[in-house]
């Protein structure tokens, strides 16, 4: 016996059978049949092409229409995704030589193709022999009849042209150009296997972590011409240890036919989840009375159950949450998924290492091999149907191949442990009556894993709560509030005592926060070069054209480097806040990587090859994403020396059970490292839960007496377990001496200051500068996809500069700042000379204009620092911009404040609106 991919009508698993395979990898000849014209002239019966590889697909090879874009010119069509070198969307026609074996006389023969985009037609000798149409699944043909031992000619249509109106935009992850491409040929196995004609057809296992039992649901065939008997044995292994087995009589009528047998297990058997992912195998032989082996199949699965406890998602009875992202089929240099462990280990092991446990596949279902590699590390998966429509229940061929694609993708990948949330798709809108009996009849056939309706909806009187039938509830809002960030962070002054309890009270069924982040990162125009493959990155190069002609292409890995920093910063609180929250049983990132389509969304702090871009490392991520996550609640982010630091710290523990005899600690410390404070609670038991509250504590703040940013620590002390947050501290007052330094709001008044020799500390109403209005969180998604957006994506500063030495700050924009960029206007600088701002903006990277919020120059006679972040207003309301304020005069009053660039005045006003 050996071990192999064999695919069946129902199922396709890694399994031992009695039987033997044919790979057909190899040189195949294609046609392309863009007028298809192929069947009328009967080209099923011509072995004419040219070469191609097999498994493989036409891009790979070349072949297709060649796309040539202008990346001088940032426009949409250049920008929206990645660029498909060699294209090409109708029939093809492949064909090749195959023989068949004497022995393989009177078998069962059937062609496996793992994986086609979208309908595969099939011939043998010029007699069509078969059609199957799935994105999902193996397209498998019963070819008995056809293929005898000798020579035959094997042709096969494949059609990547759409079949079904699946989707809205053609962005349904399984059938787009956004990230997969829209590829045609063949990937993953492709095989003739032949066996006998009594056999085992497919086996579903069904579990019970509670009974520590499994039911065996079992297809059986007969294909000889009478009525057959036998003896049915199952085997359940655990490793090398035999941990359950059964053996019972069976009566085989022609045909199909269904067999259940159930299995009580060992006591000891061990059950899988993400900390011990231990699997069982099932074997299943069909003997003869006398006991000669007539087929056998093995497959393997998990002994797990998922629940929906009310407010609280359970694996095996323990409360569980998930800390997902998104994969969109995003693999660039093939423009298809791995379709071998290898490939997908890359990617699971990345996720793991940044504290994951869960992994959303957005409109698409993967492949077995990623089913196999998350069941042996120990991950949670949602899987969804090819779909993303306004329309849903509406087409009835859809209706119909949507029905079909759900069993197919339950048969053939249902027995994984790691296949535990079913989704029907993304956003979608339309009949949720259709899409209710679609939940159910699915839910009816197979109990195994969690459903719900659609992973959220925009649709009116739906996406708010529930619908009636999940089993979970995935949404960015209910109908009592926001659940993520994206509506919070921009609207209110930043606070880590909120959490989102308020908006999921009441609700039925446990709450993941839908796609939270989509906080774009500047295009890291290093990746360039890693694009070796059948995309081409004309999206990047495109930038990288502009910011050389804008002579800013120097700046690129800091604007890179600032936004990203600053986007995983938004990330963590986003993190943090739904693991505070009782009723939110998990997130889905969007994205932990990047998602090189639909505008170039570079939302990631990973690039779209799963590699870091140097902005988090998995240990810092770790902090707030893992099964362990301490927490803190405090009310802000800016505080005064006359005031206290208040905190209440928590531990968010989803291990795999409570943490005994736990010594929490609390550590301040200044930017030199110094400790100011700290604080140490009594060892406590910390159940499962995120409802471990530890304690308080109070540290007086007026020990600082200059602007300092303090470190906050909260640890575990013992374990791996902590987490890290920053405050920033200002004197409750400054002096405001500034002798020989003028501060105007007004135009007029720094022209004639400025033509008088003065040094001019210029601060114009916003209402009267022209530029954007400013805004704290970055681009949300892309401004590709959204370019209606004022956004911008965080500040560029040199913290060392002079003018920021009494504010302190990191080079990136980070909480402290909230206060002064929401009170200001960016100002576009492109017509003013070369500069280096005090504080740069980076801009989007589909417009790069320069901009800035400080800069300094000389102007006539004169000497100008210029802001448009208000710090003239409410002050004693506003330390912040007080600090900043003082900061700035004190480099004025310097003899460092020697500006370098020199302004005209009609450049000055060139500012003005």
């Amino acid at each position: 016996m050996k071990q192999f991919l064999f695919c069946c009508f129902l199922f396709c698993v890694i399994q031992i059978r009695a039987q033997q395979e044919i790979s057909l990898a190899g040189t195949w000849k294609v046609r392309l049949d863009k007028a298809d014209r192929g069947v009328a002239e009967q080209w099923f019966s011509k072995d004419e092409g040219q070469p191609v590889k097999l498994p493989g697909t036409l891009d790979d090879a070349g072949i297709g229409e060649q796309i040539k874009l202008d990346t001088n010119v940032m426009n949409r069509e250049v920008m929206i995704r990645l660029t498909r070198k060699h294209t090409y969307i109708g029939p093809a026609w492949y064909s090749r030589q195959i023989v068949i074996p004497a022995g393989w006389n009177g078998k069962v023969i059937r062609l496996c193709l793992e994986r086609v985009i979208w309908n595969t037609q099939v011939w043998i000798d010029g007699r069509e022999a078969g059609t199957d149409e799935s994105l999902s699944t193996p397209h498998v043909f019963e070819l008995s009849k056809y293929l005898t031992p000798g020579k035959h000619l094997l042709t096969l249509r494949i059609d990547n042209r759409k079949q079904h109106d699946i989707s809205y935009q053609d962005m349904a992850h399984a059938y787009t150009d956004g990230t997969q491409i829209i590829w045609n040929g063949v990937i993953g196995a492709i095989e003739l296997s032949a066996g006998n004609q009594l056999g085992v057809a497919a086996v579903q296992a069904y579990p019970d972590a509670a009974q520590k039992s499994v039911g065996l649901k079992i297809k059986l065939e007969n294909l000889t011409s009478g009525v057959q008997k036998a003896i049915l044995q199952a085997t359940v292994f655990q490793g090398t240890k035999r941990v359950g087995a059964r053996k019972v009589p069976v009566t085989l009528p022609q045909g199909t036919t269904g067999k259940e047998i159930g299995l009580t297990l060992n006591s000891n058997t061990k059950l899988w989840d993400e900390f011990d992912p231990q699997l069982c195998r099932v074997a299943v032989a069909l003997q003869t009375a006398g006991g000669k082996l007539l087929d056998r199949k093995e497959t393997r699965f998990g002994i797990r159950t998922m629940t929906s406890d009310q407010q609280t998602l359970r694996i095996n009875g323990r409360p569980v949450f998930l800390r997902g992202t998104l994969e969109c089929n995003i693999f660039p240099l093939t423009g298809h998924p791995p379709m071998t462990r290898e490939g997908w280990l890359k990617v699971f092991r990345t996720a793991k290492s940044y504290g994951l446990n869960h992994l959303r596949f957005h409109s698409w279902c993967p492949p077995e091999a990623a089913f196999e590699v998350a069941d042996s590390i120990g991950f949670y998966l949602q899987v969804e149907l090819p779909f993303w429509s306004k329309y849903a229940g509406k087409d009835t061929a859809t209706n119909r191949f949507l029905e079909k694609e759900a069993k197919r993708i339950s048969e053939t990948y249902g027995n994984h442990p790691s296949f535990c949330l079913w989704s029907l798709g993304n956003e979608l809108q339309g009949d949720f009556n259709w899409l209710h009996g679609l939940l159910t009849r699915l839910r009816q056939k197979d109990n195994r894993h969690l459903y719900t309706t659609t992973t959220f909806t925009f649709q009116k009187d739906h996406g708010r709560w529930p619908e009636a039938g999940d089993d979970f509830f995935i949404t960015q809002y209910t109908k009592k509030g926001w659940v993520r960030g994206q509506g919070v962070f921009n609207d209110h002054a930043p606070d880590f005592s909120t959490d989102y309890t308020a908006a999921v009270e009441g609700a039925p069924v446990p709450l993941i926060t839908h796609e939270i982040g989509q906080y774009s990162v500047y295009p890291n125009l290093r990746e360039i070069n890693k694009y070796t493959g059948v995309l081409d990155p004309l999206n990047f190069k495109a930038v990288r054209n502009d910011l050389r002609k804008k002579h800013l292409l120097q700046l690129a890995d800091s604007f890179t480097l600032a936004s990203g920093i600053f986007a995983a910063q938004l990330y963590k609180e986003e993190m943090e806040r739904a693991l505070k929250t009782n009723g939110i049983s998990g997130y889905q990132l969007l994205d932990l990587h990047d998602f090189p389509g639909q505008g170039t969304a570079l939302v990631g702090i990973l690039d779209a090859f799963w590699d870091s871009k140097q902005l988090v490392r998995p240990e810092e991520h770790r902090m707030y994403s893992s099964a362990v996550v301490p927490l803190l609640r405090f009310s802000k982010a800016v505080y005064t020396n006359d005031e206290a630091f208040e905190v209440t710290a928590a531990v968010a523990n989803f291990s795999a059970g409570a943490l005994k005899r736990v010594l929490p600690q609390l550590i301040i410390k200044d930017r030199s490292g110094k400790i100011l404070f700290t604080k140490e609670w009594q060892a406590a038991d910390l159940p499962l839960g995120n409802s471990s509250r530890i304690g308080e504590a109070r540290f007086a703040l007026n020990s600082i007496k200059t602007a300092e940013t303090l470190t906050i620590e909260l640890l575990l002390k013992g374990t791996e377990y902590k987490n890290k947050w920053r405050i920033w501290v200002y004197p409750a007052t400054v002096e405001e001496k500034a002798a020989n330094i003028f501060f105007t709001r007004s135009f007029t008044e720094a022209r004639r200051l400025l033509e008088e020799g003065r040094n001019v500390l210029f601060n114009p109403d916003t209402a009267a500068l022209k530029g954007v209005s400013g805004r704290f969180a970055p681009v949300f998604w892309s401004p590709v996809h959204f370019p209606d957006q004022p956004g911008t994506m965080g500040i560029l500063c040199n913290p060392e500069h002079p003018a920021l030495q009494q504010f302190p700050t990191a080079f990136h924009s980070d909480w402290q700042w909230w206060e002064l960029i929401t009170s200001s206007k960016t100002m576009i600088i492109d017509s003013l000379p070369d500069m280096t701002p005090v504080v740069r903006v980076i801009d989007n990277f589909f417009k790069n204009r320069k901009m800035a919020n400080v800069f300094e120059a000389r102007v006539g006679k004169g000497k100008l620092l210029m802001t448009s972040i208000n710090i003239a207003d409410r002050l004693e309301e506003r330390p912040a911009a007080r600090q900043l304020r003082y900061s700035l005069l004190q480099y004025m009053k310097s003899a460092e404040f020697k500006p370098e660039t020199v302004l005209t005045t009609e450049q000055l006003l060139s500012l003005k609106k």
